[in-house]
């Protein structure tokens, strides 16, 4: 018999909500996966919470960006043109970076400097998926993904640039969808 009370068992159920939100939301996008090109303006994504984050120097607004890379993949769907959510996300990337360098968030490296240059990285590996294309794309996504899922765990245990719940739930994400990018180029 546990000699837990309610609220502490919730309270460590509570503790996980990240993980299972970022399970949930890579099942999501695993289900819905096509050609490499389609997680693009995931990979994209990624870097720009992140940015977004150290650009403002609010570890809690990395939250918020999220949703606004959640509403701009999802509303690009109802739009004529093709990768628009990537170049959109790009666009929004180049802002917080102008921000950032007008703000002066240039101390210490590990932050607004650090994210840039891995929104670069992130960034230019989106675009090189939607110039190649094909099963190469599904592989630059995938290891994009998965070097990510490393930055994440390096953040949560930096502590820096993002709270500790973005961290996980990307973890999971991150890794969740790499692999199903994998796995539907091979056998496809």
């Amino acid at each position: 018999m546990s000699t837990a009370t309610p609220e502490l068992t919730g309270n460590r159920l509570l503790r996980f909500w990240p993980a299972a939100a970022g399970t949930a939301f890579g099942a999501l996008v695993a289900y819905d996966l096509a050609v490499g090109a389609d997680l693009a303006p995931v990979l994209t994504a990624s870097g720009l919470v992140y940015l977004g984050a150290a650009a403002l120097r609010r570890p809690r607004a990395a939250w918020p960006v999220f949703w606004l890379t959640f509403v701009v993949i999802g509303a690009a769907g109802f739009t004529p043109w093709e990768d628009a959510d990537t170049w959109v996300l790009l666009g929004v990337a180049a802002a917080f970076a102008v921000y950032g360098l007008v703000r002066g968030v240039t101390r210490p490296f590990e932050e607004f400097p650090l994210q840039s240059l891995a929104m670069v990285v992130f960034g230019g590996a989106a675009v090189a998926v939607l110039v190649i294309g094909g099963d190469v794309a599904a592989y630059i996504v995938a290891a994009g993904l998965l070097g990510h899922a490393a930055w994440d765990v390096w953040h949560r245990h930096n502590g820096r640039v993002v709270v500790r719940s973005m961290t996980e739930f990307c973890m999971f994400l991150d890794t969740i969808a790499a692999v199903a990018m994998i796995v539907v180029t091979v056998n496809g």
